[in-house]
Order: structure tokens, then C-alpha cells, then sequence
């Protein structure tokens, strides 16, 4: 409906020093989220990090599971907030399939080959049965239905996580709260990428569900007439939408992927449709931060031009339409981007063990920490173009 526009434990000793930090110098944070499934506990991760050091975002976006993890963030309160992520994902790898035998992972999947069995079980166990709280297979199943309706046309039933949302999540503050909330989606008739936005949508549990609407596994999710896909079928990275469309404003973004667009090449067919994954979904985040730092560099030459110019060039049409670009606003972009493990094929995003739950969101936690350690991702960035990318994982491996 269309609106008005408007745990990891640590020591005491470092949260101590994290509660005294002030807010960075910069007028929005921004949490950006792609989609990925069962990588999405990674983004998790990196919330309680940043939550931890006192950084709450005030826009937050995503796509598919990123809309979801999304969601749970601006539908609590900060206090809360990590506690319900908790419970998502603790509730969604919940795996009937291991709770019989004690959940032997922690004793069975030990070594490389181990671990790939163990995963590449987990992941068959998803397709037969789903996962609990999110989405169930049709029975029958889709070519048992009369065409047209909704059954004919996926494999699982997603109302499970409508109960979940509307049990984690309070829409309410959602919609009126100070949080800014985006959630890409495509228009499965005319094949438009758009945003359900706060600043211009009253978000529900459909606008979640529609963004992680991935073909042909999950029906599409029908809003006000129209039916909507995964938005991570046109672009997976809400990066562009927050620093491109959004309003003017210094602004410190943690970009958050759960595919990296570089990776070695492959040797086998798994590694193959593994890589493919990670190309299509990764949605080139570094290829958009360079044309948005390309574009940063006229903004500010634009500005610092109309400062020097007498004050009746400015008066001419062709001068007041360059004022309009230019600015001097500043960005902080931090790349955060899971690298996935040799054990990992191409079913990691649908792989929703306990055990891999637990390793991502460790690894968005720990990886986040590590980026913050650097005292120049809080600063403001002093350089011509006024941006400064981060990406210190990158650096670490080589």
C-alpha cells in the first residue's frame, strides 16, 4: 500500500571500549544486503559486529534473504535485534533430518571430504522436506495442479515464513520507525527492477516474501494486483539504489555479499555451476562502487567550478542545472564478502545445517570486527573525490 513520502560473547574490556565510541561523522549508515539463502546468516553476523561497536544503521537494504535479515533489523529494537536474528536462524536450521541421530555433525563432518558429504546431505535433506519456518514442498507437486494457479508454478509454499515474519518482526515500527527500509523485487509481468521503500511503501510481510521470490522454487508474491520475483533476477546488490537513488547525504555503507565475483577457475562440473553462481549473483559490487566513485569525481569538480564562477555565470540556465549535480558530500563504501570455504559447492545457499549456520555467521561477525579495527573506516574521507573504499579481507589474502 502506498504511503505519504516521508551470540558471539566477548570480553567486557571491549565492550566497554565500543559503547564509548561516538557516532562517525557522517549523516547515514547504511547496511546493504545481497541475497544468498543460507549465507544470509553470514550478514547476521556482521549486524551483531556492528552493533556491538554502537553502529546502527539508519537505512537499511536488501534482496531476498538480505530483505528478510532486513526486515528483523528495522522491525525491533536495537536491543533486540540480534536476539531475533538469532531466532530466525536458529528456527530455520532446526534440520528434522539430523535431529534423530543427536545432530552428528560436530562429530561426523570432520576433514575436507567429510564435511562436503555431510553438506551435500544437509542440501538434499532441504529439497525433500524444506525448512522449518520458511518454506515446505508442494504435495503433490506443481505438475499435479491445473495451470494458472499458484501450486502449478514452484516447488515449495513460502507461507511458513509469513508466520515467522509476522512473529519476529513488527511491521509497525517498520513503517513508522526512523529506519529507512529497502527491498528489491522484479515485476514478473514487466520485468522491472523496483524497490518496496518506506519512503514510499507500507512494508508487510508480502513485500519480504516477494524480494526473496526465486523461480522456479518459491511462487511469486501478489501486491496490490501485481506479482513480484526475487529482485536478485535483475540486480542482487542494493548498493546502487541507496548511494545512486537515494538522497544526497555523507553516508557510511557496509556492503554486505554473500557471493564474491572473484574466485579461482574451476576444475570440475560442481566447481563449475559453483563459480557461475558466484558470477551471476555477485552482481559486480566492485564495478559499481568504481562508476560511482567515476561519477563522485564530477560531482565535486562540478561544485568546486560553480564556487569559483561570478555570480551572473550562475544565473545562467546552463550553470543552475550543473549546480543541481554537483555537491561535496563524502562516502565511506566497506566491502564485506564472504569467501566460501573448498567444501562449499553450488548448494551452499540452500545447504541450511545448523553447523554451516553457525560458520557464517561467525565469519560476518569476525570479519566485520577485523574491519573495524581500522580506524579509517569511521573517518571521513579527505580525498578529491570524496570516497574511500574498503576492503581488507582482500588484502589479507593476497
Amino acid at each position: 500500500m502506498a504511503k505519504e513520502a516521508k551470540t558471539l560473547k566477548q570480553g567486557p574490556a571491549v565492550k566497554r571500549a565500543d559503547a564509548t565510541r561516538g557516532r562517525p561523522d557522517f549523516e547515514c549508515i547504511a547496511f546493504l544486503l545481497q541475497g544468498g539463502g543460507a549465507l544470509g546468516a553470514y550478514q547476521a553476523g556482521a549486524y551483531e559486529a556492528l552493533a556491538e561497536a554502537g553502529l546502527h544503521p539508519d537505512w537499511v537494504a536488501g534482496i531476498s534473504i538480505g530483505a528478510i535479515n532486513s526486515a528483523i533489523i528495522a522491525g525491533n529494537a536495537p536491543e533486540e535485534r540480534v536476539g531475533k536474528l538469532r531466532s530466525f536462524w536458529e528456527g530455520i536450521t532446526a534440520n528434522p533430518a539430523w535431529a534423530l541421530t543427536g545432530d552428528p555433525a560436530a562429530r561426523l563432518a570432520r576433514g575436507e571430504a567429510a564435511r562436503r558429504f555431510f553438506n551435500q546431505g544437509s542440501a538434499t535433506a532441504v529439497l525433500w522436506q524444506g525448512a522449518p519456518g520458511f518454506f515446505t514442498p508442494r504435495l503433490p507437486s506443481p505438475g499435479f495442479h491445473a495451470d494458472g494457479s499458484v501450486e502449478a508454478t514452484s516447488w515449495y509454499d513460502t507461507a511458513p515464513l509469513h508466520a515467522t515474519l509476522e512473529r519476529l518482526v513488527d511491521f509497525d515500527r517498520i513503517n513508522a520507525g526512523p529506519m529507512r527500509v529497502s527491498l528489491g523485487a522484479v515485476n514478473v509481468r514487466s520485468g522491472n527492477f523496483v524497490y518496496f521503500d518506506t519512503e514510499t511503501h507500507e512494508i508487510g510481510p508480502d513485500h519480504v516474501r516477494a524480494s526473496g521470490a526465486l523461480p522456479p522454487g518459491f511462487p511469486a508474491i501478489a501486491i496490490e494486483g501485481q506479482h513480484y520475483w526475487d529482485g536478485g533476477l535483475v540486480s542482487n546488490t542494493p548498493l546502487q539504489w541507496v548511494l545512486q537513488h537515494g538522497p544526497r547525504q555523507d553516508t557510511l555503507a557496509f556492503q554486505v555479499d554473500l557471493w564474491n565475483a572473484r574466485g579461482p577457475f574451476p576444475s570440475n562440473l560442481v566447481e563449475v555451476a559453483t563459480r557461475q553462481k558466484e558470477i551471476t549473483y555477485s552482481s559486480r559490487t566492485r564495478d559499481q562502487t568504481e562508476r560511482f566513485r567515476n561519477g563522485q569525481r564530477i560531482r565535486h569538480a562540478v561544485a568546486a567550478l560553480m564556487e569559483d564562477l561570478p555570480a551572473a555565470a550562475r544565473e545562467r540556465p546552463e550553470a543552475k542545472l550543473l549546480a543541481e549535480y554537483g555537491d561535496h558530500k563524502v562516502y565511506n563504501i566497506v566491502h564485506l564478502i564472504y569467501r566460501t570455504q573448498r567444501y562449499e559447492g553450488d548448494s551452499k545457499d540452500y545447504e541450511f545445517s545448523r553447523l554451516s549456520m553457525e560458520e557464517h555467521w561467525r565469519a560476518g561477525y569476525h570479519d566485520t570486527r577485523r574491519s573495524l579495527r581500522h580506524p579509517e573506516v569511521l573517518a571521513r574521507p579527505t580525498s578529491l573525490d570524496g570516497v574511500s573504499v574498503f576492503d581488507f579481507a582482500e588484502h589479507e589474502d593476497g
